[in-house]
């Protein structure tokens, strides 16, 4: 075998790596040393009979082993002098030795020079100090870390020069220090350096002129160096001086007053032995004082949850923590804490527990347990060749349930057998190994392999496999538990989940994972509760408001530093189920903190841990995190991870995260107020179903640091999908009660968990689990099924996201044994008619097999297999001789025999006579042991003792021959006072009868039946008799306590256990069932579960190596009921804090006394307890309560009907009382809130806590900076005793005002206080919100704005600008302003409602800018400002456009002449507002053809000679800045064809309109001409083709004539022309133009007139107008 690296240069005292030659040689000096030196205190002289005896011994070993092992001389040589090191060093206390490493073998002479020197020269601050020489070092690998704690470390090298240089000088150095610190004279020295010289000059060879010279250089060395260490002593106290002279004036500058803690001693890491105690110191200064936690590997240490273990003290500034009597759980790694305002800092200390595995101590080999390990057991130097492994007494499959407890065990044979030398003992389940913990308990007792289990869960359930090693040669043997749930609380309720584990742990959360339950209780889980609680606590609390569905969860809120421990509760809509097992502690600690401080174990075989510090770098601003990822999203969460930067800040790194909608650049921080330490984050209140991206940032004191890069794009949902169900179940035979049942595995599933197995009774449709710890792979037996029934079977898979759906039924199949594989009945238990096995819990996991009972058959009845494991088939189980047939009687109970003592009975007692009757007879005789000459027997008490107490039995005794009883004998003249008697002088091989009579003081009472015949024999039987004097106590109606006493004949090997057996009274015998699968070692058993009314009987067997022996006689029949007025025990603890136990009872005797009893054994002669007894009380006073009081106390009413109650102290009891006392001695005013702040509306400062409750006396002090202060100008202080509030209240806050609070609450005995630190940043904070209140009342003493100037968008998309005022009159003026320029406001404020408005139709950019109102009076006035620019104005034109979008109406369809127009209205149009429009979910690309634009209020998209591509689904998405509104047109089928047929008819219309015959100008509306002129008119015309011209004169037909002409030249110009014109040629004239697409008329009017009438009619108009004048 070859040896690990470090034992190459390191040989320590573990047995597992000492060679042969160095074991036989230190077992031999170690038997000489005893008697070999004589050593005092202090002193390096011994006698000169030690010294000789000594020598000749080094000289015989260094000789033998020269001549056996020539190859190895140096080793031998150096090995030779550990040993002279070992014995001649290990008692030298009071020298500098002895402290580095002779107590514990170090011998290497240079190896102590290092460690001396090392300490007498400076060195650097961060230098580690290694034991290892240059060369050495060079040796070892890289990464290696050598150990510095000495007295594990032997250097093993050859004599060379250099070699005997180093052992003179040390030698010297020994002699030099011993001087040094004795204060002894230069001669002691002298001689032992001469001694140790002598003795070193045999074995090393080394001459005597040597050591002469270093005589010399020794008196030299020694007179310089106490020269120098004066010397640096006065160096040292000047420095001392000047530091404290420094301090002192520090603490007298204001500035430096308040500092972070720091460690002027840190604590020093020790190695010690176990059973030592070991002290750890460290000195912390700081202001304010710091507070100092010690931690034990990250977890507060509770001094409370440990009494006696450690003791913490603080006095006069160094604080210390006592380890008492260390054993190697103490190992680890201790952080002292230390706290002020100002920051926390940590110094770290390893303590070290060593086991001293020296020379062998036989007296463990007479234990039944060898501690010797295996290599040195059976070596190559061994004692076998071959060893054969056998398994007898195995256990079998097994079925329990929650909250059981459980015993696994099978005998071990192993031939050859060697004494002394044990195997190897490992158990497995499901192929892992079992570690010993509070759940389970692995036992060897040297011949016996058990595995108990005192609190079975579902995470116990899988395959059990022992494995027995010896040697090369090993053999196991397996067999599967089962754990069925426990009863729920709530009928209907689901069962309790299983594995709850921490997949995940950093400061900032912890993810906790566990396996969903089997059973639902009826309706499906609604999710998951999952509870916390703080380790040393008992506090649960809930840490999730709704149930989560995923199995798995993130738990935040965590204190760093702490230690939690978890459990998950599933709920249904019945309610919620028992909670799971507890996970294993688990700290919130964070990575990025150990990479600072480091700490790992260097050495494996010491568990040393080494803490190093990295060197900080300031300044330097940190890099970007990288490799960023989401290692898990749920729909309730996401898990970000990355890396710390490599460019890093001096005090360690906080991060931010951000996240931001995908497709955006929006990014927000996640974590503003508290930055996450950890290189990991969960994130919560995420939408379902979104994308974000997301993105971290680093920071430290020197500034923020750029962000990594973003991740990709994730969605917040379950990537876990819920398996899929199994398929094809195939079930087939296995044996008489299982079957395995195969299946195929679900389908694409990830992060598969297991498979649950249920098994239903054909016809019956109920499902029982078959399974409650999810397996893996696709084949399951399913056992404690019934013979012969028929069942089907079905499988569903499991994972985090769920439970799959339940595959399809399988076939039938008939339960029972495969052709072939037929298994033994004595190998597998009888199981109940229930399917699937599974019985009530009251009867456990099987029924028990029908007992027999035949009378003189002793201990021949079978054992009850499923409560006990089978006797080996190999041991014989004789009966006794049976008698002739005439004599025999039925066992069954006398018709007159009255109950046992302490039945239960239904007649109220009544109350007794003063006089006193004799004794009833006892009862129930049976032979506890026979002999050849003498016998045994035992009975049960009288039923009625007559009102005294039994003061002794008479037994008599008669011979039964040939079935004829012989005359009666005393059996005993002298009364005998136990229940018990051993008759001698007997006949061997003779059956006697026997009867007993009790006696009082009444008198003798009446002879009890006549027993059985019992036949006078040797037993030997291998097995123990029967146990007796069965006594029932504390009777309740679910419940009692049974007790007994051991059988008188233990059978070969002694008891080991016993089994509680019980069955209903009126039961047949085959309805007996055990109360305990696993064999207890108490004598007594409390019975739970029993249902009221119903009688019971019970009877005990006992248990050795070779079996189960013969059940006892039965107790009872006891009906189980409470009776009325029975009380139980109850514990108090009085003001003074003492704790007792106090019962009391009603139905007493004048005769009836109380007996207080621990587990059932009477507590008279305890001194660690005090019984107090009056009247019909009693009280059991704990003188100090602890560890050693663990356990059941009781208490019982003597001549009572079994009056009686016990009350159980377990740990979580016991400290529930050390606590409860520890607050009753030194009570403290419980605080209902601690010392808080507020500010007053008119900036008044409050102070105020509340107590729970105070009395009329109680008193408080006002503390201010360690100075009390009192009610004046200043302060003023306030009492409610009614309601428990204390106030204090200050007007103003000053600078001076800034230091700690504190309130000193003093009620009669009880004392409490409450403190708050108001200092830096946070006092600063409340001053300047103090000051901003004392403004603002001051503010509101005139009119104000009760609500500041704000913004709304109306419905018509206008927007409002608003703002609420108070303390207004008539004469307030309101004015507003826009880039301080005053807006003119046409109406009015009415200030009735408190609101003003100012209202701005159509905003746009131009309205963007500084809005200011002023509110003024004679009062004084108010101002409140709104910016309206850069962000806050795209925010307000997100929203309108946002209205305006809404207000957008459905699109509408509209042919015209060019196409079809697609349009909405909005109610107005701001640029702002981005329009977009797609066809059939593509964006339009607008051209020539398809254009898109605004008209107004209109917003259409034309679509110009439109064509069947254009069919489709239009959408107009109208985007705010934030959100898009969209509307949608279907513009296909008949709705493209209505329009498209329209544009057709329009467009032929706009043709014809285009082209039709039409007048274009050029004829007026009417021409006035004179008589005779020539009239000469022209017009233009148009028409495609060239239109047709006529005219009409008064709607008829005109033709060219000379008077009149008429020309249409070029078909475009028409001529009109008349050449003189008459009155005849007045009227109406038209032209009329046409053509194919249409004609159209021009009119005009031709008026002719004379110029003679026109002058008479003028003159003759203005003669009338002159008459009417006058």
């Amino acid at each position: 075998m070859s040896l690990p690296f470090y034992q190459k240069s390191h040989q320590h005292y573990d047995l597992s790596y000492r060679n042969k030659d160095l074991r036989t040689t230190m077992s031999q000096y170690q038997q000489e040393k005893k008697r070999s030196a004589i050593y005092t205190h202090g002193s390096t002289a011994y006698s000169s009979r030690s010294s000789a005896a000594h020598r000749q011994e080094s000289e015989a070993f260094s000789q033998a082993s020269t001549s056996s092992h020539q190859q190895q001389a140096s080793q031998t040589y150096s090995l030779g002098t550990a040993q002279h090191s070992f014995g001649s060093e290990v008692s030298r206390k009071g020298t500098s030795a002895y402290d580095y490493g002779y107590s514990h073998g170090l011998t290497d002479s240079h190896l102590l020079l290092e460690d001396y020197s090392s300490k007498l020269s400076p060195k650097a601050k961060r230098a580690k100090h290694s034991l290892l020489s240059g060369e050495e070092k060079e040796n070892l690998p890289s990464d290696y870390m050598v150990p510095i704690y000495s007295g594990r470390q032997v250097h093993v090298s050859g004599i060379t020069g250099t070699e005997e240089e180093r052992i003179k000088e040390a030698a010297a150095y020994i002699a030099q220090r011993s001087l040094l610190a004795s204060e002894e004279g230069i001669t002691t020295s002298k001689q032992s350096t001469a001694s140790k010289q002598s003795t070193a000059s045999k074995q090393f060879k080394v001459s005597k002129q040597a050591t002469s010279t270093l005589q010399q250089e020794e008196t030299f060395e020694k007179k310089s160096r106490k020269v120098a260490i004066r010397e640096k002593a006065e160096q040292l106290s000047l420095r001392k001086t000047l530091e404290e002279t420094q301090a002192y004036h520090g603490k007298l500058n204001e500035d430096h007053l308040l500092h972070a803690p720091e460690f002027i001693i840190k604590p020093r890491s020790h190695t010690v032995w176990e059973k030592e105690n070991v002290t750890l110191h460290c000195s912390v200064s700081g202001w304010p004082e710091p507070r100092l936690t010690w931690y034990k590997n990250q977890v507060p240490i509770n001094v409370h949850a440990n009494p006696g273990k450690y003791i913490i003290e603080s006095r006069y500034g160094m604080h210390t923590l006592e380890i008492n009597e260390c054993d190697f759980e103490d190992t680890a790694q201790y952080r002292a804490s230390a706290m002020n305002v100002k920051g926390e800092l940590s110094a770290y200390a390893s303590v070290v527990v060593k086991r001293y595995k020296g020379e062998f101590d036989e007296t463990h080999f007479h234990t039944g347990a060898s501690t010797m390990p295996l290599s040195f057991a059976v070596t190559p130097y061994g004692y076998a060749s071959k060893f054969e492994i056998h398994f007898d007494d195995k256990f079998d499959v097994s079925f329990g349930r929650e909250g059981e407890t459980m015993s696994l065990g099978c005998r071990v044979v192993i031939t050859p057998e060697i004494k002394h030398f044990q195997p190897e003992v490992q158990w497995y389940r499901n192929g892992a190994p079992v570690s010993p913990s509070k759940w389970v308990q692995p036992h060897w007792s040297g011949d016996r392999a058990t595995l108990t289990f005192s609190h079975l869960n579902k995470e116990d359930e899988g395959l059990y496999t022992i494995r027995v090693r010896m040697g090369e040669y090993y053999e196991q043997y397996s067999a599967y538990v089962f754990v069925r749930d426990a009863d729920a609380e709530i009928e209907g309720a689901p069962a309790a989940p299983l594995d709850v584990v921490c997949l995940d742990a950093n400061k900032d959360y912890i993810i906790i994972s566990w396996k969903q339950p089997a059973v639902d209780g009826g309706s499906p889980i609604l999710g998951y509760f999952i509870d916390k609680c703080e380790v040393g606590t008992d506090c649960w609390s809930q840490c999730n408001d709704t149930p989560v569905k995923f199995a798995r969860f993130p738990v935040t809120g965590l204190i760093e530093g702490r230690s939690y421990i978890f459990r998950v509760r599933a709920v249904n809509k019945t309610g919620i189920g028992l909670p799971s097992r507890v996970s294993e502690p688990v700290a919130a600690l964070d990575p990025a903190e150990k990479a600072r401080l480091k700490s790992r174990p260097s050495a494996p075989w010491t568990g040393q841990i080494i803490v190093t510090e990295e060197e900080p770098t300031e300044g330097i601003i940190p890099g970007p995190p990288t490799d960023l990822s989401v290692t898990e999203a749920t729909r309730s969460y996401v898990v970000l991870s990355w890396k710390p930067p490599g460019q890093r800040g001096h005090e360690g790194i906080m991060y931010f995260v951000e996240k931001c909608d995908a497709g955006t650049e929006n990014w927000q921080r996640v974590n503003t107020e508290l930055p996450v330490k950890s290189p990991r984050f969960a994130l919560f209140d995420l939408a379902e179903g979104k994308s974000y991206r997301f993105r971290v940032r680093c920071s430290n004191s020197a500034g923020i640091g750029e962000p990594s890069e973003a991740t990709e794009v994730t969605v917040v949902g379950d990537k876990l999908d819920i398996p899929k169900a199994p398929g094809k179940i195939i079930p087939s035979r296995n044996t008489d009660t299982s079957v395995v049942v195969s299946w195929e595995e679900s389908k694409d599933v990830t992060e598969l968990v297991g498979y649950y197995i249920e098994s239903s009774v054909l016809g019956s449709g109920k499902w029982e689990p078959c399974n409650n710890n999810p397996v893996k792979g696709s084949r399951f037996t399913c056992h404690g099924l019934v013979t012969g029934q028929s069942y089907i079977f079905r499988v569903r898979a499991v994972n985090a996201a769920g439970l799959s759906e339940y595959s399809q039924d399988s076939e039938a199949i008939e339960v029972k044994a495969a052709i072939g594989r037929a298994v033994s009945p004595d190998l597998w238990p009888q199981l109940s008619d229930v399917p699937g096995g599974l019985t009530d819990s009251r009867g456990g996991m099987h029924g028990a097999p029908p007992a027999t009972f035949q009378k003189d058959a002793l201990l021949t009845s079978k054992p009850n297999k499923p409560s006990v494991p089978s006797s080996p088939p190999s041991l014989d189980h004789p009966e006794v001789s049976k008698v002739s047939e005439t004599v025999q009687e039925e066992l069954t109970p006398s018709p007159q025999k009255a109950a046992p003592q302490g039945q239960s009975k239904s007649d109220p007692p009544k109350k007794k006579k003063d006089l006193v009757a004799a004794p009833s007879p006892p009862y129930d005789i049976t032979c506890l042991e026979s002999f050849r000459d003498s016998m045994v027997l035992g009975w049960k008490q009288p039923d009625k003792t007559g009102g005294a107490e039994i003061s002794g039995y008479y037994v008599n005794y008669r011979e039964v021959v040939g079935g004829v009883p012989g005359k009666w004998k005393e059996a005993n003249i002298k009364a005998v006072s136990e229940a018990a008697y051993k008759i001698s002088d007997l006949k061997e091989n003779m059956v006697y009868q026997f009867q007993v009579a009790a006696m009082n003081i009444a008198g003798l009472g009446a002879p009890s039946a006549v027993s059985e015949c019992f036949k006078c024999e040797e037993w030997t039987i291998a097995v123990p008799g029967p146990p007796h004097s069965l006594k029932y106590s504390e009777v309740r109606k679910n419940s009692l306590v049974l007790q007994w006493k051991p059988p008188v004949y233990s059978g070969r090997t002694p008891v080991t256990g016993y089994f509680v057996d019980l069955k209903e009274a009126n039961a047949k015998d085959d309805q007996w069932r055990g109360l305990n699968e696993a064999a207890i070692k108490n004598k007594y058993l409390k019975v739970q579960g029993l249902k009221e009314g119903v009688s019971y009987v019970f009877r005990v067997r006992a248990i050795n190596q070779a079996g189960v022996g013969k059940p006892s006689d039965l107790a009872g029949p006891v009906v189980a009921e409470t009776r009325p007025g029975t009380k139980e025990v109850v514990v108090n603890v009085d003001d003074d804090g003492v704790i007792s136990l106090n019962f009391e009872c009603d139905q007493m005797t004048p005769k009836s006394e109380f007996t207080w009893s621990k587990d059932y054994v009477s507590t008279e002669d305890s001194p660690r307890l005090e019984v107090e007894s009056k009247g019909n009380k009693t009280k059991m006073t704990f003188k100090d309560l602890g560890t050693d009081d663990l356990g059941i106390y009781s208490c019982d009413v003597t001549d009572t009907d079994g009056i009686a109650s016990s009350y159980l102290i377990d740990e979580e009891e016991l400290k529930r009382l050390l606590a409860l006392s520890q607050e009753h001695k030194f009570p403290t005013v419980p605080a209902k809130s601690e010392l808080a702040v507020e500010i007053l509306e008119k900036g008044q400062v409050r102070f105020w806590m509340q107590a729970e409750k105070l009395s009329g006396n109680a008193k408080v002090n006002y503390i201010f900076n360690e100075k009390e202060i009192f009610e004046g100008p200043k302060y003023k202080m306030h009492i409610d005793r009614n309601t428990g509030i204390i106030e204090m209240f200050m007007e103003k806050l000053q600078d001076e005002d800034e230091g700690t609070y504190t309130f000193q609450i003093q009620d009669g005995k009880a004392t409490g206080h409450s403190t708050l630190v108001l200092i830096g940043d946070v006092y600063k904070k409340l001053q300047k919100e103090a000051e901003f209140q004392r403004q603002e009342w001051i503010r509101k003493q005139g009119p104000h704005f009760a609500e500041y100037l704000s913004w709304e968008v109306t419905g018509e998309c206008n927007v409002l600008l608003k703002c609420k005022v108070a303390n207004i009159k008539k004469e307030t003026h309101i004015v507003w302003y826009k880039d301080e320029r005053e807006i003119s406001v046409d109406e009015k404020h009415d200030f009735k409602d408190g609101i003003c408005t100012l209202l701005i139709t159509e905003f746009s950019k131009k309205d963007a800018g500084f809005y200011e109102v002023i509110l003024k009076d004679d009062r004084g006035k108010d101002k409140s400002r709104l910016k309206l620019v850069d962000e806050a104005f795209k925010e307000l034109m997100t929203e309108v456009c946002r209205k305006i979008a809404l207000s957008a109406t459905d699109l509408k369809i509209q042919s015209t002449a060019e196409g079809i127009r697609l349009y909405s209205f909005v109610t107005y149009y701001v640029d702002d507002l981005k329009v977009n429009w797609s066809h059939n979910g593509t964006g339009i690309k607008y051209t020539d053809r398809v254009k898109s634009g605004v008209t107004g209020e209109q917003i259409w998209l034309q679509i110009n000679e439109p064509t069947p591509n254009d069919k489709g689904k239009y959408v107009m998405e109208l985007f705010d800045g934030k959100t898009g509104h969209q509307k949608t047109v279907d513009l296909s089928g008949q709705a493209f064809d209505e329009a498209f047929a329209e544009f057709q008819r329009l467009k032929q219309a706009a043709i014809a309109e285009k082209n039709r015959a039409r007048v274009l100008g050029g004829l007026p509306d009417v021409v006035t001409i004179q008589e005779g002129k020539a009239l000469n008119l022209t017009c233009n015309v148009w028409g495609d083709p060239t239109p047709e011209v006529s005219w009409l004169k008064n709607e008829k037909p005109l033709v060219s004539s000379d008077h009149c002409s008429l020309k249409y030249e070029s078909g475009k110009i028409v001529y009109f022309a008349i050449m003189g014109v008459s009155t005849a040629d007045s009227g109406k004239y038209g032209l009329v133009v046409k053509n194919k697409f249409g004609s159209e008329i021009s009119d005009f009017t031709v008026s002719v007139f004379i110029p003679e009438e026109e002058a008479r009619k003028a003159v003759s108009e203005s003669q009338k107008g002159n008459k009417k004048s006058k």
